[in-house]
């Protein structure tokens, strides 16, 4: 197995201009909040990321028996930038069943991806896969802020009650009057 180690992060940095602000967005129907920094996470996982290569399985013929087409991505979680501390705790929390000990000990994410013939393809598909995981597991939920029951709602759901017990009521046998 053959293993590209990027070189450290030392020269990522962010510009003074750059101004984090604050995105809410919609995800699988839940509100987020998030303060990440997409540019510095995305450029930190790229560089951050241990590259292997090794032989895929499954149908292929020669080219499977030949060709490393099968990237492994090992993601150490101390190596990403561009989180927050609480957005850092959240993507342990929610990857807490992804994350392993590495060789050093530390906690890191492990990604295969060997659906396409392409090394290229393949590194770039897990890449990508890694990306959506971590900024998706960091997002931090909106706040929900309780609310009360309008007059309106209320109403509705005493009539929607009085209709339901008046139609019990009628498939009743009538009694001996």
């Amino acid at each position: 197995m053959l293993n590209y180690t990027p070189p450290s992060l030392p020269h990522l940095s962010t510009s003074p201009s750059r101004v984090l602000g604050v995105a809410v967005g919609k995800v699988w129907g839940l509100y987020y909040c998030f303060f990440m920094d997409q540019v510095l996470l995305r450029q930190s996982i790229r560089l951050a990321a241990q590259v292997g290569f090794s032989r895929s399985g499954g149908p292929g013929g020669q080219n499977v028996n030949k060709v490393n087409t099968k990237v492994t991505l090992r993601l150490r979680l101390d190596d990403l930038a561009g989180l927050t501390e609480a957005e850092m705790n959240r993507l342990r929390e929610t990857l807490s069943s992804r994350i392993s000990a590495g060789d050093s000990g530390e906690a890191e994410i492990v990604i295969a991806s060997s659906e396409e013939r392409s090394q290229r393809t393949n590194l770039e598909r897990g890449l990508s896969r890694l990306e959506a995981l971590i900024s998706i597991a960091a997002r931090l939920p909106k706040l929900r802020r309780p609310t009360r029951p309008s007059r309106a709602s209320r109403e509705q759901r005493l009539q929607a009650k009085h209709i339901h017990g008046r139609k019990k009521q009628e498939r009743q046998r009538p009694g001996p009057e």
